[in-house]
């Protein structure tokens, strides 16, 4: 596509990186699965605060996917997904083939504990961390990028690949961005373009709840309780919650109240088929 360098190829990328290196540029590297929205490209415009070029990478990795979940129903958009990253200015698209990623006889996994494992998303995708960090992992090697850039909308996923970054020794900074928020507070994803018109309309109660629920906990309400309305209320909206639970923010271990340290809510919900994941600080 016309204004942006698309690459096919591990050896493709490496290449041109090499040659950016070379000329004393660095590289950032944010990771995607494509059908870019405004989220995705406020990652890119991080990106190049931190580095002179910037790549995203679109592949959707069957990994991260329980046999149950939406692998082939996954939103592809990539002419629509270029022309945005042509208008944002990143410099290149590595868009893999999953041959390309995962070749024939293929058989390491990335083992992960510490946030990885901590009754969250875990409990619900026990699958999903391992595909998730074995693809980032082959990202981060694959470009040799100097950053990786990460929104805070899937916090647990954020603190899994900065663990794993920091103790593989992968030579890469993880650059965190705040989740990026339609006008009524939604957290941006790909997958709200799932929710019909009456779920998009009640969507946003999530994050009223957890705006609701951090000022109790602020004002030293009693955290059980205030955790507990709060599920309640989701509840009662007409949401099927996975988990709306309070965790320390570097580790993710449960906490009893603001002394055990920086707290972070985190959600998982499920209204009309569609998951909406989001958190926020305390």
């Amino acid at each position: 596509m016309a204004g942006i360098t698309i690459f096919e190829t591990v050896a493709a990328m490496r290449e041109a990186v090499a040659g950016w290196h070379a000329a004393g540029e660095e590289v950032a590297l944010v990771p995607t699965m494509g059908a870019l929205h405004e989220g995705h490209i406020a990652l890119v415009t991080e990106g190049r605060r931190h580095a002179r070029r910037t790549i995203v990478s679109i592949f959707v990795n069957p990994t991260q996917f329980a046999p149950h979940e939406d692998f082939k129903k996954y939103p592809r958009t990539f002419d629509d997904d270029c022309a945005k990253l042509v208008a944002a200015g990143a410099d290149a698209v590595y868009f893999p083939s999953v041959e390309e990623m995962y070749p024939a006889g293929f058989a390491t996994r990335v083992l992960l504990l510490g946030p990885a494992a901590v009754g969250l998303e875990d409990r619900f995708r026990p699958t999903h961390f391992e595909g998730v960090a074995t693809v980032c992992c082959k990202l981060f090697t694959q470009s040799r990028a100097d950053h990786a850039v990460f929104g805070e909308k899937d916090y647990q996923q954020l603190k899994v690949v900065t663990r794993m970054a920091a103790d593989l020794d992968l030579g890469i900074r993880i650059v965190p961005l705040a989740t990026i928020r339609e006008a009524d507070g939604l957290a941006m994803s790909s997958r709200n373009r799932y929710l019909s018109a009456e779920h998009r309309a009640l969507a946003p109660t999530l994050h009223r709840a957890m705006q609701d629920l951090a000022a109790r906990i602020r004002n030293e309400d009693p955290l059980f309780q205030a955790v507990s309305d709060a599920q309640n209320e989701i509840i009662t909206a007409g949401f099927e919650l996975d988990y709306l639970e309070a965790r320390h923010a570097e580790t993710l271990a449960p906490v009893t109240s603001l002394a055990d340290g920086p707290m972070r809510l985190l959600i998982a919900a499920r209204i009309g088929g569609t998951r909406l994941l989001d958190n926020i600080a305390v």
